[in-house]
């Protein structure tokens, strides 16, 4: 009894607890439910409304105001002005091409002929001077002096070279190579021409190399060692070449005489659309100022050679037809279209070109200056190679094969018969004479009023580039030295360290001399180093001027690009 009375109360306790939690567990129920109802009646309401918002934006969503908002709505440019100000200079830039790109060909056009007529006219001249010194000389007693200077020496390797290549040529017979590349089919003869425009790239791209080691190989000072296989077989090679590369022209000229002379003309319409392809291969390379300059000069030689095979093709046609005038005009439209094209190709792709790239139509004003340079730099006394060297190495245009090819047709096409004809033959020989001596004339005037443009007057009385990088790799090299001498009593861990910088160092120092061309800006684009230059460059390489320099990329200046590279290829 008394534990059950004991524990009475406290169940009745427990009851009344549960009891309290069971109403609050009911009363969040209902409180949950009322809440649900409350959002479910303004969430449709919201729907409700939404739905009457919707049924007013569709009534004002017409037809009638869509266009009319279309019609009406207006934007404003200026607020973008560097963007279309930019297109704009692109557009003004792609309409300064022609006229600048034409100046720079007029110009490269006259340079050629002007090396070109000097094959014909002044080194016959200056070779029959040369052959009399060589034989008067000896006769006189003169021991102690030179036999032949150096240029008379390379004039007279030039005469024999052309002198054995013309009675080589004189076997080839122009008419049976004719009737071999008539029978041919269309397409055959398209293959061909594109494979002998390939090789005379190839060709004037080595050709150059041979004729510069034939004329170094023969005038080299006898003092230094021997290290070549002698003048011989340089010049045997030289005569091989220019024979090979006059065959090569002669093969050219003579596929488009068949183009010429074809009777719907598809096959100069194939080979005219074939300088349509250059703009696909060109067009969307990466170009830089050096690479445009170099493919500059390469169309300039190309039209240049163009201009010489089509004179070569109406020389054939008109001594088919008796030299009857009226055949000319009918020669004249096909001839017009050829050179049309080449120049409407020109035109498009420099101008796209310089689009792609940024590059400003002033630049072709900086080619212009350096061609005029290599011209003034020439006619000085410390002069170290001919005119015509420096415009066969600078575009490619290698005078020789071409002007033995002409002097084959010429002599083949034109009968000289009675003293008449020779007084004719002697009166065109000096009219090519005074052609020749006024053209130089008037460009060498341009020339120095281009280079007084460009400001390059101080370079005329400097040293040639390569005299300068000797100079500085030099320099460089004895820098090297004193700076790598290693310390007295170094310990044992800055063994290690010496060890590893004198091992970096001459690396660093073989970077540095690699890289001492000079910054082209815009203004100093044309110019090369100078000797305090020089050494502020090597100075900083090395370290004496301070502490972590970065190297650059080197830049070629335009004065030193005296390769000819296909299609303007980058030079490395």
């Amino acid at each position: 009894m008394a534990d059950s009375l004991s524990t009475g109360p406290g169940d009745e306790k427990e009851k009344e607890k549960e009891g309290k939690e069971r109403d609050r567990r009911a009363a969040k129920l209902d409180k949950s439910k009322e809440k649900d109802g409350a959002t479910e009646t303004l969430s449709f309401s919201d729907k409700n409304g939404d739905r009457k918002g919707r049924k007013r934006n569709l009534s004002d969503l017409s037809l009638v105001r869509f266009i009319t908002t279309e019609l009406t709505r207006g934007y404003f440019l200026e607020h973008n002005e560097a963007k279309y100000t930019e297109r704009r200079e692109r557009v003004y830039t792609c309409l300064r091409i022609p006229k600048e790109l034409e100046k720079l060909m007029t110009f490269g056009f006259f340079l050629c002929l002007d090396t070109f007529l000097y094959v014909f006219t002044l080194l016959p001249l200056r070779v029959i001077l040369a052959l009399l010194r060589l034989f008067t000389v000896p006769c006189c007693g003169l021991s102690g002096s030179r036999l032949l200077q150096p240029a008379q020496v390379c004039d007279v390797l030039k005469g024999f070279i052309m002198v054995l290549c013309y009675s080589m040529m004189s076997y080839v017979d122009y008419s049976m190579m004719y009737h071999l590349i008539r029978g041919q089919s269309v397409i055959k003869l398209y293959i061909i021409y594109n494979m002998l425009e390939v090789a005379d790239r190839l060709f004037s791209s080595f050709g150059q190399d041979i004729l510069d080691a034939l004329y170094w190989t023969a005038t080299e000072p006898k003092e230094k060692k021997r290290a070549h296989i002698g003048v011989i077989p340089h010049f045997l090679m030289a005569v091989l070449y220019v024979f090979l590369h006059a065959i090569l022209i002669m093969v050219q000229a003579t596929t488009l005489n068949v183009a010429f002379n074809s009777h719907n003309k598809s096959l100069l319409t194939i080979m005219m659309s074939n300088n349509f392809v250059e703009i696909k291969g060109s067009v969307f390379k990466k170009f830089e100022k050096n690479n445009l300059f170099q493919m500059s000069n390469s169309d300039i030689k190309e039209r240049f050679t163009n201009y010489i095979l089509l004179l070569i093709v109406c020389l054939r046609n008109m001594e088919q037809f008796s030299w009857n005038p009226d055949h000319l005009w009918v020669l004249f439209p096909d001839v017009v279209m050829v050179i049309a094209s080449e120049v409407a190709v020109d035109v498009v792709k420099h101008a796209f070109i310089t689009k792609f790239n940024d590059i400003s139509a002033d630049v072709y004003g900086e080619y212009r200056a350096s061609l005029a340079f290599d011209l003034v730099s020439s006619r000085q006394k410390n002069a170290y190679t001919d005119y015509s060297d420096s415009v066969s190495r600078r575009m490619g245009f290698i005078p020789l094969p071409l002007a033995l090819l002409l002097i084959r047709v010429v002599t083949s096409s034109v009968k000289i018969q009675g003293s008449l004809s020779f007084m004719c033959v002697l009166l065109f020989y000096l009219g090519m004479i005074t052609l020749k001596v006024l053209n130089s004339i008037v460009l060498l005037g341009t020339s120095c009023m281009f280079v007084k443009e460009a400001n390059m007057e101080e370079k005329l009385f400097h040293p040639p580039p390569s005299a300068v990088s000797s100079r500085v790799n030099s320099r460089a090299h004895r820098t090297k030295h004193v700076h790598t001498a290693p310390q007295q009593e170094p310990t044992a861990d800055k063994e290690g360290a010496s060890l590893a910088s004198d091992i970096a160092q001459p690396t660093n120092m073989a970077e540095s001399a690699a890289n001492v061309l000079p910054k082209s800006d815009s203004d100093t684009f044309l110019t090369t180093p100078d000797d305090e230059d020089d050494d502020k460059i090597i100075n900083s390489d090395t370290g004496l001027e301070g502490e972590g320099v970065s190297h650059r990329t080197p830049k070629k200046d335009l004065l030193e690009i005296d390769r000819f590279t296909i299609c303007g290829n980058r030079i490395d």
